[in-house]
């Protein structure tokens, strides 16, 4: 008997992937029937809860940090959640907005506000991903080279840290995107600097990496912006922190709701500039939702149907549509929201089901709640999430791989940070394809054996 993932891959028509693709209740659910259905249902269903416990600060946060109202982030993530977990191709993934989208986003909303842009890009992006999976077009994405990959995760953990420089000291000015913008910012504004903001900052981030060091079944993140926000309306009430409220207003609790889009001006310029951001939309999406779905299966220790790269990719496209048009913005697989769904228990898709359920409903019992919460506890939850962004072992892995490699994820870091995500990464695939086959040799010790790991592509 083969597999969904095998099934997808062998030569059929067009119309019998189709309907695979659209296909919600497939063997991603197979586990559900091992042992107790009643028992591994319950486990599914609390695994969402805690997963939307987890993500809802995390939602707000990246919304916030695209220069997006926060409500956008919840309902987002919820709906990706359910969309993902009923078309995508992983049985544990978890799908919301992620780090890794940050610049691409707030570059579409400095550029272009008002959500129209924004809307089309999404749009755009869904119909060329669906087609990348009924292209088949799966394994090809997943070939990214790791260096590159890592590269880019080092770029965008220090573009996301810069980004909340304001956040996270108290100001009230905002400074202009970009590296030396922030910093040279900062500096200009050192007058303003507030205090209690930095500490508020500072005990974000130290109350989510304790507790998660206790056990990762905590909702983290939740409690530490319940902790900052109850000392911003006690003990620093007259501190001057400027509160989510104070730069978005109030958080609604009509989250759900159709944003469909208006017509665009169609200039050479507007054009091309739909075109470059619905490209970084789809490699985000492609090379992100692949890498996480794979992750998951070797955490799980999947020893079922194995995750289908091309049904991934169909699944990430409808999630683009499906957020864009319900007051979201484009989503992926969540790496850490994924691990933790995993962590506690889930089994199936279901447990992405049931998170977009208890998101929802989180949210609107503490609506009022959350729009009270300091924008430096955002800052120091952004902060947090940029630093585990970076993990030493796979640094040393490509570090120990090649020269070339090294020098690859060195230069991809340092050209996402200091210039534009597409141009880093899409100029270093162009270096690698280029040179790989002349400079990609494994680095040696004195004896002649091979420090370095395969398989870095």
């Amino acid at each position: 008997m083969t597999t969904a993932a095998e099934r997808a891959s062998q030569p059929d028509s067009l119309g019998a992937r189709l309907r695979y693709f659209l296909t919600p209740f497939d063997e991603r659910y197979e586990d559900l029937r091992t042992g107790s259905f009643g028992l591994n249902v319950l486990r599914d269903l609390t695994a969402g809860l805690i997963v939307a416990m987890v993500a809802i600060p995390l939602a707000m946060g990246f919304a916030m940090a695209s220069g997006l109202p926060p409500a956008m982030g919840i309902v987002g993530g919820a709906v990706a959640g359910l969309i993902g977990a009923l078309f995508g191709g992983s049985k544990y993934q978890v799908y919301g907005p992620t780090a890794a989208f940050i610049p691409v986003i707030l570059a579409i909303t400095q550029q272009y506000p008002g959500g129209t842009f924004l809307i089309w890009c999404g749009l755009g992006s869904g119909v060329v991903l669906m087609a990348l999976g009924l292209g088949r077009m799966g394994r090809i994405v997943a070939k990214v080279p790791i260096s590159i990959v890592v590269g880019f995760t080092i770029g965008i953990a220090v573009v996301i840290a810069v980004s909340q420089l304001e956040q996270v000291v108290g100001l009230t000015t905002s400074l202009e995107y970009g590296l030396l913008n922030k910093l040279q910012g900062v500096v200009r504004h050192a007058d303003e600097i507030n205090f209690a903001a930095i500490g508020i900052a500072a005990l974000t981030f130290v109350v989510t990496k304790v507790l998660l060091k206790v056990s990762k079944y905590i909702p983290a993140p939740l409690i530490a912006l319940g902790v900052s926000t109850a000392l911003a309306a006690t003990v620093l009430a007259g501190a001057n922190l400027t509160l989510i409220r104070d730069k978005y207003g109030p958080i609604p609790t009509n989250l759900l709701k159709f944003t469909p889009p208006a017509a665009l001006d169609l200039t050479p310029a507007v054009v091309g500039d739909l075109i470059y951001f619905v490209l970084a939309i789809v490699f985000v999406s492609a090379v992100e939702s692949l890498l996480c779905s794979r992750m998951a299966d070797r955490l799980a220790d999947n020893q079922g149907t194995p995750y289908d790269p091309n049904k991934e990719l169909w699944g990430q496209g409808l999630v683009q549509i499906a957020v864009v048009l319900s007051n979201g913005f484009p989503h992926t697989g969540a790496l850490a929201r994924t691990a933790t769904n995993i962590k506690v228990g889930a089994m199936s898709p279901l447990a992405g089901v049931a998170k977009f359920g208890f998101k929802l409903l989180l949210a609107f019992f503490l609506a009022h709640f959350l729009e009270m919460v300091p924008m430096a506890c955002i800052g120091g939850i952004l902060l947090f999430v940029a630093v585990n962004m970076v993990k030493p072992a796979e640094v040393k892995e490509v570090w120990h791989h090649s020269r070339f490699h090294a020098g690859l994820m060195v230069y991809t870091a340092v050209m996402v940070a200091v210039t534009d995500f597409l141009v880093g990464v899409m100029s270093a695939l162009v270096i690698w394809g280029v040179l790989y086959r002349f400079l990609d040799r494994p680095v040696t010790e004195h004896h002649g054996t091979a420090t370095a790991n395969e398989g870095t592509s």
